[in-house]
């Protein structure tokens, strides 16, 4: 077994107890850094909720990746073209991202479409940005992913929490999430900058935030996205930022109104 992200050789380095009964090993790659599990066997069993029940921080996140991802859009990509949320559970993300002014669209294989009814997206239309919020951790086959978005996208915001080092031990990093057993592939900056290098890309790192694009920014823009606290600008420069759009809150009311069956 090689590494799913760069081929490279692959390191045991603990085994835990995955959904309280499943003895999982789990690897590290020698090369790119990233930690990952076994072939996942028990994915149809975790699964079997899409949504994880420990997940308490699932509003806070949206909202806060809501106005970063703003001000990203507004600075670096234009406030008027058009974006899909990829894996974006029922809907909330972009529920909030149109609410503040955006032309979001909603995809998801797993998860009903709640929030964002009316607004389904995805292949064959090609977006501006594409985001996926916590799913690369998700993800048993990271490059099969990232080509797959690269065909709505030539631009990809994402967030998963990146490894610390050194490795934890299984029972020092919440993030492992044995109990619910969906978390199959853990990410370092050299991961990111192998998959940026496989596809032709630039990695941007945010923080837990992650932007991979085949698009040139400009030398301001680009020393921008060097900032050590980017996140935390992006956040608060979203306040004024977002005085520049208008929420199609009230205009999708209208229109999925108009669209209802009598």
């Amino acid at each position: 077994m090689n590494c799913r992200i760069c081929e490279g050789e692959l390191q045991l380095i603990f085994e835990a107890t995955v959904l309280n009964k499943y003895q999982v090993k789990y690897f590290a790659c020698r090369s790119c850094g990233a930690l990952q599990s076994e072939p996942p066997y028990w994915l149809e069993e975790a699964y079997r909720h899409s949504l994880n029940l420990g997940d308490t921080g699932l509003v806070h996140r949206n909202q806060r990746a809501a106005r970063i991802t703003a001000s990203i859009i507004i600075l670096l990509l234009g406030r008027k073209k058009r974006f899909l949320d990829y894996a974006g559970g029922t809907g909330l993300f972009t529920r909030l991202m149109r609410d503040l002014g955006f032309d979001f669209y909603w995809t998801d294989p797993y998860t009903p479409n709640v929030l964002a009814r009316g607004f389904e997206g995805g292949s064959p239309e090609v977006y501006s940005l594409v985001t996926t919020f916590e799913s690369f951790e998700h993800f048993v086959n990271p490059k099969e992913e990232v080509e797959q978005l690269l065909k709505l996208s030539d631009t990809i915001l994402l967030s998963t929490e990146l490894l610390p080092e050194p490795i934890p031990n299984p029972s020092e990093w919440y993030y492992y999430g044995f109990d619910h057993g969906q978390h199959v592939m853990f990410y370092t900056h050299a991961a990111f900058q192998s998959l940026a290098r496989q596809f032709g890309l630039t990695y941007y790192p945010i923080g837990n935030y992650h932007l991979l694009t085949r698009k040139k920014f400009s030398m301001t823009m680009s020393m921008l996205l060097s900032l050590p606290q980017l996140k935390y600008f992006l956040y608060a420069a979203s306040f004024p930022l977002l005085l520049l759009m208008r929420s199609k809150t009230m205009s999708d009311q209208q229109l999925l109104t108009q669209k209802r069956p009598s």
